[in-house]
């Protein structure tokens, strides 16, 4: 469950931190594997959504928005070397 995720217009940012451990999340690659997605959010229904890796130049600009307003994500990328990847999550219709 993710109690705050960041919104792009439509899209919902999540971030697959997993604490800056030096792997993925289990979530993060069930999602790469099957994209297609149902979530429910505090103000609407269900919806049908799909995942998709944020690019690099999506990351770029979101990634300082996202620490911006949850500053542990920042720290987290400090304890990996990892890159911690932002998932977008699309409407589908």
């Amino acid at each position: 469950m993710l109690t705050s995720p960041h919104r792009d217009g439509d899209v919902i940012v999540i971030v697959a931190s997993k604490g800056g451990e030096d792997t993925h999340p289990a979530w993060f690659l069930n999602l790469r594997e099957n994209p297609q997605v149902v979530v429910t959010t505090r103000d609407t229904h269900e919806r049908q959504m799909v995942a998709q890796v944020a690019s690099p130049e999506d990351r770029d600009r979101l990634w300082p928005i996202v620490t911006g307003k949850h500053t542990n994500y920042a720290g987290y990328q400090e304890k990996t070397d990892r890159e911690i990847p932002l998932v977008l999550l699309q409407p589908a219709d």
